[in-house]
């Protein structure tokens, strides 16, 4: 996740922009891949997300299917997923690390000490 400008989301902003959400209020989009794949998943309904800059300028990132989000824990250890396939509870995060296997992954939002996200760059779109 270096290649692409990185912004953050503070642990707290996470937190308050995922208040609320829950399984119900998933919506169903359509991806592409670069390969003409059309994969079908359900996601938070979010079109823009709050993060600052490297100076702490309040920023907008608009989502699209290649925006990945990484996580690092208060062990210095990072997991990264794709922003759209994350899901968030009260205590925890999980999400998926791989477009092309499932690898599912939950870490506890109590251990996360710093929340990077960017666009990848990857050829992945929304479809009708």
């Amino acid at each position: 996740m270096t290649s692409c400008k990185m912004y953050y989301i503070p642990v707290d902003s996470f937190k308050q922009q995922f208040a609320g959400w829950d399984s119900t209020r998933l919506r169903v989009v359509k991806t592409k891949g670069p390969y003409g794949d059309v994969v079908t998943y359900r996601s938070y309904p979010v079109d823009f997300i709050k993060c600052v800059d490297k100076d702490g300028k309040d920023m907008v990132l608009k989502n699209s299917p290649s925006i990945e989000i990484r996580f690092t824990d208060t062990d210095n250890k990072r997991t990264t997923f794709y922003f759209d396939r994350i899901f968030v509870s009260e205590n925890a995060v999980s999400g998926v690390r791989s477009r092309f296997l499932i690898m599912k992954k939950t870490i506890p939002l109590s251990t996360v000490k710093l929340i990077e996200i960017q666009d990848g760059g990857k050829k992945y779109k929304y479809v009708n």
